[in-house]
């Protein structure tokens, strides 16, 4: 299942991330977000969701959230 399909304010673990793009991975593991790390979806909106990595609250597309497979 993919964050899209989270439900709200539930705790996952991260099990993959699905993305042929180097930089991409790159950038979501220095957010903290790889296999292992706990995430939870806070919050959805029309184009985009809020997720808590660690300490942190980010913004991330649709399109990054369906990548990530919980």
């Amino acid at each position: 299942m993919n964050l899209m399909n989270a439900e709200l304010s539930k705790e996952y673990i991260i099990q993959r991330i699905e993305t042929d793009d180097d930089e991409l991975d790159a950038f979501l593991f220095s957010l903290g977000c790889y296999s292992g790390e706990p995430i939870t979806v806070v919050s959805r909106r029309k184009g985009s969701c809020v997720v808590s990595i660690k300490d942190g609250r980010y913004n991330i597309d649709n399109q990054l959230a369906e990548a990530i497979i919980v």
